[in-house]
């Protein structure tokens, strides 16, 4: 059995913690046969800023993808962008942002789920030099009516030498 870092132990109890607490309850459950009941939304991937990089990154990384929103908490996004080491990338995942971390038009919360186009190394999903990896980061989510943004804090991936960076999407509410 191969034997794991203690930091990503903790992280695995981190996610398993949060993801416990941060289960909906009863009463934010989408109602059955409604598939997305509170509604729809487009994101449009504009960029990215790489925090203290040590080589060069694009950072204009076009892209579309897609958010439904099952409860005020929960939602489930899916797209494709074109990401700053200028591979395809497509993700798929939850983004949870509870009631305590609200104010007015700016929303915290944290997006989990899988990504491809970046080298996992060990920890890709499938192989030792898998493109396609686990992402759990911070988001910080604008609404002004039906417009808003997503500001995402990705973490570092050291097999593409890739620093922290900060993800924006544009986004609009179709339904």
């Amino acid at each position: 059995m191969a034997h794991r870092p203690p930091c990503l132990r903790f992280a695995a109890y981190v996610g398993f913690i949060a993801l416990t607490v941060a289960a909906p309850s009863s009463a934010e459950r989408a109602w059955a046969g409604t598939p997305c009941p509170k509604g729809w939304w487009v994101d449009l991937m504009i960029g990215s800023y790489h925090i203290h990089p040590n080589r060069q990154f694009d950072d204009f990384n076009p892209g579309i993808g897609l958010e439904c929103a099952l409860t005020p908490q929960w939602a489930v996004p899916v797209g494709y962008f074109r990401n700053s080491l200028d591979r395809p990338s497509f993700y798929a995942g939850a983004l949870y942002t509870p009631k305590f971390a609200r104010w007015r038009w700016l929303r915290l919360g944290a997006m989990g789920g899988i990504i491809t186009g970046y080298n996992y190394g060990r920890f890709g999903i499938g192989g030792s030099n898998n493109r396609t990896g686990p992402l759990l980061a911070p988001v910080a989510i604008t609404q002004f009516g039906r417009f808003g943004v997503n500001i995402v804090l990705i973490p570092p991936i050291p097999q593409d030498n890739l620093p922290f960076t900060v993800g924006f999407q544009a986004k609009y509410r179709i339904k």
